[in-house]
């Protein structure tokens, strides 16, 4: 016997408009009768990956409205009283994200939060009094008055300077995510940053060791034991900090001949294959117990970032290093020694190769520089 087909409550529809845009809208069936409730949302063209970004976080919220309103319909229909959005305090809510994160995450929220108390001192703000205005204000707070200052006092012995053009990218991307997260929460029924244009992130000028400075870095005694070894490793895996400092034992396998890294990649919560080289595998130690880390003993990453530029400077080269730099090495060395783009892709961990092809840039701008270097024959 076949199944009767049950009409959903709430579909949601899109509809194109002649400036090239689509529309987003509800088609409610209430008691019988159809109506419409448009959202002021709309999905534009994906000429690049900014709007693919925001065409997904569009229909996000679009999916979330759709989800508040068939419950809103249910309850309706059973007689259960619709439940009124709480006055929820912007910067409480904050603090309760804040609390969620950990490690350089949770560094970037509190950073968003001096920014915005910078903005808005006023803490008894609630988040559904914000407006596309008031989002508008603080973007331009941070595109022409934010200050390194603003966020971290121990830069009071140099001089006031800008934020970089990241970092307003990142902020601000930070203030979008709370009000998404408010959405999800119940919070929130609209995201008053929808409309509101995104800063572009730079293309950075990602330093990095070629193999010859990597092979003088090697030749000068590391700050610690486990931190060279934790950098090197860097250099020949590509794998991140927050990734090494995370390896146990019972992530490193042993694939005949071949030593395999299999592990929950921290950034993309993607399960993750890596097969290392010898040399990398001898960096590793010696093996311990499956629970036990693989490189014990490491710092803070900002206590690390600290050293790592010291040693480098102690070896003589005149680059700005970090340790998130062995991971931009690690991809040059790779492009430089033929590598294609997807496999390196893949060797890095990213869901996208358009993450990749910085790198690609990067190493011919090395090789122009180089170019420029012959000396006249005639």
């Amino acid at each position: 016997m076949a199944t009767k087909k049950t009409k959903e409550m709430v579909y949601l529809r899109i509809r194109p408009r002649a400036n090239g845009n689509a529309s987003l809208f509800l088609d409610l069936n209430v008691n019988g009768i159809r109506k419409h409730e448009f959202l002021s949302l709309y999905l534009v063209p994906e000429r690049t990956k900014d709007d693919r970004a925001r065409n997904r976080e569009t229909l996000a919220l679009a999916e979330s409205i759709k989800a508040k309103r068939i419950i809103e319909l249910q309850q309706m229909k059973f007689g259960v009283d619709i439940p009124v959005t709480k006055d929820v305090l912007l910067y409480e809510y904050l603090q309760v994200i804040i609390d969620r994160k950990d490690g350089t995450t949770k560094t970037s929220w509190l950073n968003c939060r001096s920014h915005l108390l910078r903005y808005e001192p006023n803490t008894r703000l609630k988040i559904a009094d914000i407006t596309p205005r008031w989002v508008q204000g603080f973007r331009d707070y941070l595109d022409a008055k934010a200050m390194q200052w603003d966020i971290d006092d121990r830069k009071r012995d140099v001089r006031p300077r800008p934020i970089a053009q990241g970092t307003k990218a990142l902020m601000f991307q930070k203030l979008c995510s709370l009000f998404n997260f408010a959405i999800k929460d119940g919070v929130l029924t609209r995201n008053p940053s929808l409309n509101v244009e995104r800063f572009k992130d730079p293309e950075s000028d990602r330093e990095f060791l070629t193999v010859e400075e990597m092979r003088c870095l090697a030749t000068v005694p590391a700050p610690s034991e486990v931190l060279g070894r934790a950098f090197f490793f860097s250099c020949l895996t590509g794998l991140r900090w927050s990734d090494i400092a995370k390896l146990t034992w019972g992530e490193v396998q042993q694939v005949g001949e071949v030593t395999r890294i299999v592990f929950m990649q921290k950034k993309t919560r993607s399960l993750e294959y890596l097969d290392i080289n010898e040399q990398a595998a001898e960096l590793l130690g010696e093996r311990y117990d499956n629970d036990a880390k693989v490189f014990d003993g490491l710092t803070a990453i900002q206590q690390a970032r600290t050293a790592v530029t010291a040693w480098v400077k102690a070896a003589g080269i005149n680059k700005h290093i970090t340790f998130h730099c062995a991971r931009h090495s690690f991809a040059i060395m790779m492009l430089d020694a033929g590598v294609d783009l997807y496999t390196l892709s893949k060797l890095m961990g990213h869901k996208s190769i358009e993450s990749t092809q910085i790198y690609a840039k990067i190493l011919d701008k090395n090789k122009q520089a180089a170019v420029a270097r012959i000396p006249k024959l005639f």
